[in-house]
Formats: C-alpha cells, sequence, structure tokens
C-alpha cells in the first residue's frame, strides 16, 4: 500500500489555518489503520501549535473520503475503544481550536461522520455522502447516534441511518449537515474563504464560543462514541457482518433472510 504516512498530508499556510489533506487518491482516500494514527498525530500537532488557529481537512477535487479501506479493516479490525479509529474520533471531538470542512466527491461512513464533528462544512455541488453501517451489519459511530437525531430529528436521521440511502449536498445542505453548497466544482476555496475569516477573529473567543455551544453533549458524547465503539466491535463479529461484508466482496446482495 505504500508509505502510508503520506496519505494524509499537513501543510501550515499564512495566516494560522492548518490544512490536513487526505491523499490516497488511488483509493478515493479510504482510511487505514494507519492513516487514523496520523490524522491523530497532525491534529494534536496543530492544537498544540500556538500560531495555527484554524484547522482545515479535505480530501481531493474529486473525492472526499471513501470511508474504511475495507481490505485494511477486515486484516487489522478494530478490537476496543482504544483502537487508532476510535481514538481519532475522541481528538476530532476535544478539538478546541474550529475545524473546517472542505468536501468533494464522496464521503462514506466516518467521511460523513467525522463532518459532524467540524464546525463549517462546505461542499461541492458534485458531493455525495452516504451512512451505511447498518446494511454492513454494523452500528453508526462517531458520535452519530447522538448527533444525528438532536441535528435533523428522530426520522431524518432514522432514514439515513437505518436505509443508509445516499444523499446529495443540496440534501446535505437542507438538512443542516452542510453550511454552503459551493458554485464551484471544487469546495476548497469557499473553505479557506472562511477559515481565513475565522483565522483573523479574536482566538480566545473563538475557542470559547466553540466549547460553550459543544458543552451541553460534551460528556454525554464521550460516553455515547465509548459505547458505539464497544457495540461497533462486537457486531463485527456478527453473522449480519459477515454475510454483508462477504457479499460485498463477491459483489453481490446480501442475504440476511435467515437471522432473527
Amino acid at each position: 500500500m505504500g508509505n502510508e504516512a503520506d496519505a494524509v498530508l499537513g501543510e501550515k499556510l499564512e495566516g494560522g489555518i492548518f490544512v490536513i489533506r487526505l491523499n490516497r487518491p488511488t483509493r478515493k482516500h479510504a482510511l487505514t489503520k494507519a492513516m487514523y494514527i496520523e490524522l491523530s498525530r497532525q491534529l494534536e500537532v496543530a492544537e498544540r501549535d500556538r500560531t495555527v488557529r484554524v484547522l482545515l481537512i479535505t480530501g481531493s477535487a474529486d473525492c472526499f473520503c471513501s470511508g474504511n479501506d475495507l481490505e485494511d479493516f477486515l486484516q487489522r479490525p478494530p478490537r476496543d475503544e482504544n483502537s487508532p479509529v476510535f481514538r481519532f474520533l475522541r481528538v476530532l471531538n476535544r478539538l478546541q481550536k474550529p475545524l473546517v470542512a472542505a468536501v468533494n466527491g464522496h464521503a462514506v461512513g466516518i467521511g460523513t461522520t467525522l463532518l459532524l464533528h467540524c464546525d463549517l462544512v462546505y461542499a461541492s455541488a458534485g458531493a455525495r455522502f452516504k451512512l451505511p453501517f447498518v446494511g454492513l451489519g454494523c452500528c453508526p459511530e462517531g458520535g452519530s447516534s447522538l448527533l444525528l437525531p438532536r441535528t435533523l430529528g428522530q426520522r431524518q436521521a432514522a432514514e439515513l441511518l437505518l436505509l443508509g440511502n445516499g444523499f446529495d449536498a443540496a440534501k446535505a445542505q437542507q438538512l443542516g449537515l452542510v453550511n454552503t453548497v459551493s458554485d464551484s466544482p471544487d469546495a476548497l476555496a469557499t473553505a479557506l474563504d472562511s477559515a481565513r475569516q475565522l483565522a483573523q477573529q479574536p482566538p480566545a473567543a473563538v475557542r470559547l464560543s466553540k466549547r460553550m455551544m459543544k458543552a451541553v453533549d460534551a460528556d454525554t458524547l464521550d460516553r455515547v462514541l465509548v459505547e458505539e465503539a464497544r457495540q461497533f466491535c462486537a457486531r463485527l463479529q456478527s453473522g449480519e457482518a459477515a454475510e454483508a461484508l462477504r457479499a460485498f466482496a463477491e459483489r453481490r446482495a446480501p442475504d440476511f433472510s435467515r437471522f432473527e
């Protein structure tokens, strides 16, 4: 798979903006264990750097993130809440500095749930989102079982999580998951404009305001992230997940008729 550390690039721009770019285009930026470790490291580096005021995460002009790399995922599945994927989500959730996302193309699974922890999200008109956890015999992760009902309401969240149908950028904006759908095919310029504006705001006031907005759910979300991780790991050992992943590998529809 090559040097996977190079699949996550960090760059500090002028004006206090730190850009984290997913850089594995041949696999549509599918995330591996090594990439989760590097993502956590990059976030923590930016958080400690006093010259960084805003973080921005993006993929490429044609894809944001296609979710987990299933080959890597099956070879080295997460075992508990301390696995790199769940540690990354906790680091993401605990960021004090604002995080902006620029989404182009597909954002699948964790490629969508990580956006729930971003403060501002900008998408291109061609962006597509999907939460396929239930269809894979698993369960929601990334705090989505809490954050989606809180953001969208119970029925809209159930539609996205239980049916797992994909939806476009216009729908994402309508639901409140995206701030703006960019006229440009690449949302990065729009996201950078907002990041620059944020970077010019008083930094302590920005951090305090973010903390206050998240305070009501902070402790609950910490518990939900741990419980989701526990349940997700258990579901990976289930017969339903085995059938879903086998069907995916065999390029056929899964058959869940024998399960109760």
